[in-house]
């Protein structure tokens, strides 16, 4: 390889593909200019415009309003970020890679059908977006989005389990607006998980009541977010659990915690089948959240504990620390700026 000795550096003469699209990437070697302009005028270029990913994790048990704000690419703790307009606990957090979503959930033991939505770059004002179509309530982490669509699944008509429905709605993120029916999961149940990619959106896990016997399930469900209609049979998770966390890269998606258990599965979102043991998390707990950019996850302890988990999405291996939330709780949501798909 030939190169030039600058001042202070060395330029390649091989141009190297941008390693993101964000500020704090790197597009090194030397490129044309009809090149660079082509990266950036389709925005996939390192650029000022183009802010470091956030996430958000939002509410949490009992009814907090909270919302922290953390780097997934950066090991530490999360900061804050505001306030929900509603304080609550089992809410669906979506959205797309500028605005985050947040639907539903418990109020002091009443379900509410609120819809709030806040812009990432904001720093924290929080505004209603519109109204669920049913009544939700335990419906913690069980939504799939991308970039123009978020879609909610198995919300309860009232506070309570003996009540779960089997709905999925869905709103249109750039328009606020109340959602609308987008069609019905294989079976009903409450407190599975979310995840997706840019077009397939999965459900996994979950439980619902008979008569007095909590039935857990380990059923996987996929949808296509574009379209709508009932979702279809994916696979089977290891283990029957309700209340994991849920996120994905753009191909491998993530199961985490749940059940009062510690286990970390995948699943591969394009080819049906069923989860594979990832590792394990450092804690035993429900109410986990999961967020994601393409290539590392993090995962609260849903243990009533502040402690947050990374792992390498390409990589199986266990949890390691990455730091805390300002506060411990459990049974919140959130979103990631970080990829076009937003998990919770």
């Amino acid at each position: 390889m030939s190169y030039k000795q600058m001042t202070g550096n060395i330029i390649s003469a091989t141009k190297v593909e941008p390693a993101g699209k964000v500020i704090v990437s790197a597009a090194s070697g030397v490129w044309n200019l009809q090149d660079q302009y082509d990266y950036r005028r389709g925005n996939n270029w390192p650029s000022t415009d183009n802010a470091v990913p956030t996430a958000l994790v939002a509410g949490g048990h009992t009814s907090k309003a909270i919302v922290d704000q953390l780097v997934i690419a950066t090991d530490g703790n999360a900061t804050d970020f505001g306030d929900l307009t509603v304080g609550r606990s089992f809410s669906s957090g979506a959205g797309s890679e500028t605005r985050f979503i947040i639907a539903g959930g418990d109020v002091n033991s009443t379900s509410n059908v609120t819809i709030d939505f806040t812009v990432y770059s904001s720093g924290g004002t929080f505004s209603d977006f519109g109204d669920t179509n049913v009544r939700y309530s335990q419906g913690n982490n069980s939504t799939v989005s991308n970039n123009t669509r978020s879609c909610f699944a198995l919300p309860t008509q009232d506070a309570g389990i003996a009540s779960v429905q089997n709905n999925i709605s869905y709103i249109t993120n750039a328009s606020a607006g109340n959602a609308t029916d987008f069609g019905n999961v294989s079976i009903a149940r409450t407190t599975p998980c979310g995840l997706s990619s840019t077009t397939r959106g999965i459900f996994a896990g979950g439980v619902y009541l008979d008569g007095s016997t909590y039935v857990f399930l380990n059923t996987i469900d996929y949808i296509t977010i574009g379209s709508t209609g009932n979702a279809a049979d994916f696979g089977d998770l290891t283990a029957v659990k309700n209340q994991s966390g849920g996120c994905a890269s753009a191909t491998r998606g993530l199961i985490a915690g749940g059940g009062g258990l510690n286990v970390i599965e995948y699943i591969t979102i394009a080819s049906a089948g069923n989860g594979t043991d990832f590792g394990d998390l450092r804690a035993t707990g429900y109410g986990n959240v999961a967020l994601a950019n393409l290539t590392k996850a993090i995962i609260t302890d849903g243990a009533n504990s502040a402690g947050i988990d990374k792992v390498t999405i390409a990589t199986l291996g266990n949890g390691a620390d990455f730091g805390d939330l300002t506060e411990t709780r459990t049974r919140g949501c959130g979103g990631s700026s970080a990829a076009a798909s937003v998990q919770s």
